[in-house]
């Protein structure tokens, strides 16, 4: 996970503290009122939800432990209001990105899982994109039956692509800010870059604010690294790839040091 200090400057301190919200065995009315306001407050992007819009069917039965966590999210985008919020009023594209971001907790990692969303709707319709995600391997791993999904783009984890630490902040724009209210509302946001397999500088949730990567002002931003890893010993020669890390000033020489210590050799250092 990131330090809580880098947290603070590109402005996802919140979460950084968060305990992951779990209903476990012999769980009381406090432990479900928890869960019930995390799921609403991830699955609708932190959107004001008015009483009278709550599925109080759901959460009835997510008390009397008839339904698991799972189950009630699901329920939760499944609904006619999440389809009104997200999908009656937005470009599927947009929908599909923050159906990531929502029901996985992280951005896009390139063209094809947009494509390939975009394909399952139009064959299969809404329910199937819907339980797409809640069916995946990649939600069972991080979530199963018990977490309510939270957002995974902001720490590194197996499975999880560099490219995603910076995506994610194209969608995320601090915790005092709902999906809806975003300016950006009415279109995608990842279209170019996605299209380009490229990523744009991480920014601040202050709208175009940049991260501030060390106290020295012409030293600020981020860097990108680019690098390949050596073959260890005994294994067969392969075809190395270039793989990338996207890292501040300050964190600069102690991930050259890293890479060489590992056996890395650095291809190229940019300003992202």
């Amino acid at each position: 996970m990131t330090s809580s200090t880098a947290a603070a400057q590109l402005g996802f301190e919140p979460f950084s503290g968060d305990e992951v919200a779990e209903l476990r065995p012999h769980f009381t009315e406090g432990d479900v009122q928890a869960v019930i306001v995390a799921a609403y407050r991830q699955v609708f992007g932190n959107d004001y939800i008015l009483q009278s819009e709550r599925l109080t069917s759901a959460e009835s039965l997510l008390r009397q432990g008839d339904i698991s966590v799972r189950d009630f999210v699901r329920a939760l985008a499944q609904s006619e209001l999440y389809k009104q919020k997200f999908f009656s009023t937005t470009p599927q594209v947009r929908f599909i990105e923050l159906n990531y971001k929502h029901l996985l907790g992280r951005a896009p990692y390139d063209e094809s899982e947009i494509t390939y969303h975009v394909n399952l709707f139009v064959d299969h319709g809404y329910e199937a994109e819907i339980n797409s995600y809640f069916d995946s391997v990649e939600y069972q791993e991080n979530f199963g039956d018990s977490i309510v999904p939270n957002f995974r783009g902001f720490a590194t984890q197996r499975g999880q692509k560099t490219v995603g630490f910076s995506r994610m902040f194209q969608l995320y724009r601090g915790r005092a800010n709902s999906d809806r209210a975003q300016g950006k509302n009415k279109a995608a946001w990842l279209t170019e870059e996605l299209a380009h397999n490229s990523a744009t500088p991480v920014r601040t949730a202050g709208y175009g604010k940049g991260l501030a990567g060390n106290a020295e002002g012409d030293r600020a931003g981020l860097y990108r690294v680019r690098f390949t890893q050596a073959n260890r010993g005994g294994s067969p020669q392969v075809r190395k790839s270039v793989q990338e890390y996207l890292v501040s000033y300050s964190q600069l020489s102690p991930t050259l040091q890293r890479l060489n210590q590992r056996g890395g050799r650095i291809v190229s250092i940019t300003e992202a």
